[in-house]
């Protein structure tokens, strides 16, 4: 009696639980105009969603999502110099009798906040969309921000401070995917730089305001510094607003088979576009078949950077921590630096912070367009390079005591001009890395990483060793940071690769992209 025939293989092709036969791997059949195989779900569909955002010309709209999305830097600057600059008042207050110690603890505990939001709303961003998590956000930190002024000891102000992170560490994944996914591919380094870079923004606007606040001929600055962290909650408002306006990210319509949905968002941004500029210009390239997911695991992340981006994740981890150690470190704890070794007063610490945040500021902004020119491997070495040069020859002259507050100063604005355009490229770098599917993942767990390694570990750190009140043991410290620098150099010039000008989908396939 002959043996019946194996029943044909079943697979799941969706993730809706559909299991239906698998066709001959060598038959085809047409989807959209394009001719793909058989083996490729039924449910996908061709579409030329990015080739039609790629094509726009720059309009209003762009500027919407980069004010309105952009202005998570500014509120992070905002942060993290607001208790720099407010460390000395802090310190002195009656109620919360601050160690050194105890404040560079403090920022610590707003980097490791960040970095719990970044994973937590990053792998909630790739699944449930970028609209959604960008407005839970900056809810997030319009509370915990405004509960900071209410502190009234160490861990009350060290909570609050946390919470205050998880918002923004969450605004990092959600906000840099969703700007990357909606400026054209042409822009995307220049635009990813600059909006970066508005952290500095934020930092002004921080150092400004503690010069009023911190005045005790207008205010008490027991009240004052309290009232500084008002400031963020007020700017927060705003955003809520603004973001009502900015659509979902037709990228992440697309990869989750919501295909009405992603062309009619590509529709109205287009409408919105032709409305100012005229006639839109033909799309270039060739429409991509997608084959719908609705997320992505944990699993299949982890190996997509450890199997087929592997270069790449080395390249990412590096850059994010050597610029998370290089800035946090000196950063968080400068003001404990100019009150202690330059016996600058608290209420004039702001005066410190505006022009080094004014610097940081012009970096991105001046040198971001020659990362879409030029190229990102040349520029992002480059500035790697240079910030960490001119931070070794800065930490050797403040051990020798041969610079003053000022021209201790305008040492760091120097460097932080470069190492802005450096560590703004390292968010950039990470975001074009890896497939759509995981991109704000991607982002959480690279920033997460680069956070722990040396955004935690610097601000305690350096707050220990100015705590001891030796010169030389900050230089130790400060070289440590310029080496870091250097060695994020030579790791961009080895491992670093094009993508200026090239489509996100070109530089990192899509995992739901099927055919050719």
């Amino acid at each position: 009696m002959p043996r019946p025939r194996r029943a044909i293989r079943r697979r799941d092709i969706s993730d809706r639980g559909w299991n239906l036969p698998v066709p001959h791997p060598f038959a085809f059949r047409d989807i959209g105009g394009q001719r793909v195989p058989q083996s490729v779900s039924p449910h996908s569909f061709s579409t030329d969603v990015p080739n039609r955002l790629d094509r726009l010309p720059w309009s209003r709209f762009h500027w919407l999502v980069v004010i309105a999305l952009g202005i998570t830097w500014v509120l992070d600057g905002l942060e993290v110099t607001l208790v720099g600059s407010l460390a000395g008042a802090i310190r002195e207050s009656p109620h919360l009798r601050l160690t050194e110690t105890q404040v560079g603890l403090t920022a610590s505990a707003y980097l490791l906040g960040a970095v719990g939001g970044a994973l937590l709303f990053g792998w909630l961003a790739d699944r449930l969309g970028r609209k959604r998590l960008f407005t839970l956000t900056v809810l997030v930190y319009l509370l915990a921000t405004i509960a900071t002024a209410f502190s009234w000891d160490f861990w009350s102000f060290a909570l609050f401070r946390f919470l205050t992170g998880a918002g923004i560490g969450g605004e990092y994944s959600a906000v840099n995917s969703a700007i990357q996914e909606l400026i054209p591919a042409r822009k995307r380094g220049t635009v990813d730089l600059a909006v970066n870079g508005t952290f500095w923004g934020g930092a002004a606007i921080g150092a400004a305001s503690s010069l009023v606040l911190l005045d005790p001929a207008i205010i008490d600055p027991e009240l004052g510094w309290r009232l500084a962290f008002g400031v963020g909650g007020a700017l927060s408002i705003s955003v809520l607003f603004l973001r009502r306006w900015i659509p979902e990210s037709p990228r992440w319509l697309m990869t989750h088979g919501r295909r009405a949905e992603a062309e009619e968002s590509v529709r109205g941004i287009e409408a919105w576009v032709a409305a100012e500029k005229g006639p839109l210009p033909t799309s270039q390239g060739s429409p991509i078949t997608i084959d719908p997911r609705t997320h992505t695991t944990l699993g299949e992340v982890a190996a997509t950077m450890i199997r087929q981006y592997p270069r790449r994740t080395v390249l990412g981890l590096v850059l994010m921590a050597c610029q998370a150690f290089c800035y946090n470190a000196v950063f968080f704890t400068y003001a404990l630096v100019l009150t202690r070794f330059y016996g600058i007063e608290a209420a004039h610490i702001g005066w410190y912070m505006l022009p080094f945040a004014l610097g940081n500021l012009m970096g991105p902004l001046m040198l971001g367009h020659f990362f879409d020119s030029i190229g990102r491997r040349v520029m992002i070495t480059g500035t790697y390079a240079i910030a960490g040069l001119l931070m070794a020859c800065t930490g050797f002259a403040f051990a020798q005591g041969w610079l003053s507050a000022w021209e201790q100063t305008l040492a760091w604005t120097v460097i932080f001009f470069f190492a802005s355009s450096a560590a703004s490229a390292a968010y950039l770098t990470v975001g074009e890395s890896f497939p759509l599917e995981m991109r704000a993942m991607g982002i959480a767990l690279f920033y997460a990483f680069g956070t722990l390694a040396g955004g935690v570990a610097g601000p305690a750190l350096f707050g220990w060793l100015i705590e001891g009140g030796q010169r030389t043991d900050i230089m130790w410290g400060y070289l440590l940071g310029a080496a870091l620098m250097l060695i994020a150099a030579g790791t961009e010039w080895k491992l670093g690769f094009a993508a200026e000008r090239r489509p996100l989908e070109e530089v990192a396939r899509p995992l739901s992209q099927s055919g050719g």
